[in-house]
């Protein structure tokens, strides 16, 4: 392998990334990825889940580069953006392929793609291997959701007579009712809602804001279960900001939503496997059942596009066809 050029290495200098006593070049590979993170956290105001899914996959092409050197018998600790041409990407997105659903691969390559353009932009590199290479086409998938009375009985499922129950209640009643990401859920603090005139603010991805309306059985239950924050973490003072609290008084995270709804699904005789991102599923599903607009489907899921909105088209193909059948004269 070649070391680096007298200008790429004075472009590393002038990014901060190396030292002046000689970094080795397998370890400007591995600070190139940090300083990227840095770049998308801090100018590119990306999402933290996003910045860290871009960094995980920029780690799991290095490893894979790695890989490579030391089968060709090169030093594998010295590899490097300048290593990277289209057949290797290409070499590479195959094994992805085989392993990963083609939504994977596309966010992989996306990572790479604006790894690329960050070395560009800094003088980092002097070409880009992406270009040309498309995006795989995204499997077509279609959301998981519950039926109406399904989504009932989960409701209905947390105990009422417990803090722990009563929290869960109004989880659960808080995200089918604003149709909310649970990292959007977990995130949400009191003052994102205005009980008088029924909206919540909501924090979506890339930090991006919404207001959304939230029904007043969602509202009620967050009523009972604020009362009872003291009996839920009567050990410590717990947070005033965050909505949903652990034991400990601290904002729950993401991974204990999904053991609550496991349990209460379980517990409610639900068949089948079913996340909490499918409660914004069913929120969608059931609107556009009951006659809502696609457009205001959209705005209240925070969708940039239109085309991801219109995945939920396909989930109500039986109900498109009741309405059809009752509707046109020939049918």
């Amino acid at each position: 392998m070649l070391s680096l050029s007298k200008h790429v290495l004075a472009s590393f200098k002038q990014a901060g990334v190396g030292d002046e006593a000689g970094t080795t070049r397998g370890q400007f590979m591995d600070e190139l990825i940090a300083a990227f993170e840095r770049t998308l956290l801090a100018e590119e105001n990306a999402a933290l889940n996003t910045a860290r899914a871009y960094i995980s996959d920029l780690r799991q092409f290095h490893d894979f580069l790695r890989g490579r050197a030391e089968q060709m018998g090169a030093d594998p600790n010295a590899v490097s953006p300048d290593d990277v041409d289209s057949l290797v990407l290409r070499a590479y997105l195959a094994t992805r392929m085989a392993e990963n659903r083609r939504s994977s691969v596309g966010r992989k390559l996306s990572a790479i793609k604006q790894f690329f353009r960050f070395l560009l932009r800094r003088g980092l590199t002097t070409r880009d291997p992406t270009v040309g290479i498309a995006t795989p086409k995204k499997d077509q998938q279609l959301p998981t959701h519950l039926t109406v009375d399904d989504m009932v009985r989960l409701l209905e499922a947390p105990p009422g007579d417990t803090p722990a129950g009563l929290r869960d209640r109004a989880l659960l009643e808080v995200a089918y009712s604003c149709g909310l990401r649970v990292a959007e859920l977990v995130g949400l603090d009191w003052a994102d809602v205005d009980p008088h005139i029924e909206i919540v603010r909501v924090r979506g991805k890339g930090r991006k804001e919404r207001i959304v309306p939230i029904g007043t059985r969602a509202l009620r239950a967050l009523d009972d279960y604020r009362r009872m924050i003291p009996a839920l973490c009567p050990r410590c003072i717990p947070d005033e900001r965050p909505i949903f609290l652990n034991r400990g008084g601290k904002r729950i995270n993401v991974r204990s939503v999904a053991r609550f709804v496991d349990r209460y699904v379980l517990e409610s005789g639900i068949s089948g496997k079913i996340s909490p991102h499918a409660l914004r599923h069913s929120f969608a599903t059931h609107l556009l059942d009951a006659g809502a607009d696609l457009r205001a489907i959209q705005e209240l899921l925070g969708h940039a596009s239109l085309s991801t909105t219109q995945r939920y088209t396909h989930v109500s193909l039986d109900q498109l066809m009741k309405v059809y059948d009752k509707a046109h004269p020939r049918a």
